[in-house]
């Protein structure tokens, strides 16, 4: 088996030992994404809501390196800081998947790298 490393101007730069994403025997496993802005390398100003929209469209940006989209997406992970949060992440995030209806699991965590509220990973079977 090969693995093949994905990475996209697009989505923030990894900030430590890993790739925005690996392909793998069909399937594109992405890094956890989280608010950070690609074009200057900060963490989002504002709320779980501006926040969470900075994920979704990180990783946007990741399936696009494979021609994936969100109807591609079997499965996400959401890290949530405080699981109170949830309705105004789950509202974004069905809006951003449309008709997509991935497996997910979503955990409240204490702590999220940069201090961050939300962090989103997918597994995505490439089309």
């Amino acid at each position: 088996m090969s693995l093949k490393i994905v990475h996209t101007e697009k989505a923030p730069a990894a900030i430590g030992p890993y790739s925005q994403g690996i392909v793998a025997n069909g399937f594109l496993f992405t890094a956890g994404q989280i608010a950070i802005d690609p074009a200057t390398g900060q963490v989002e100003p504002g709320n779980v809501a501006a926040q969470t929209q900075r994920v979704m469209s990180n990783l946007a940006a990741v399936l696009a390196t494979v021609g994936a989209s969100w109807k591609d997406v079997v499965k996400t992970t959401v890290f949530l800081h405080d699981m109170n949060e949830f309705p105004v992440v789950n509202e974004i995030y069905g809006k951003a998947l449309g008709d997509a209806r991935p497996a997910r699991s979503t955990v409240q965590v204490s702590a999220l790298p940069r201090g961050v509220q939300v962090e989103i990973e997918a597994v995505v079977a490439i089309p």
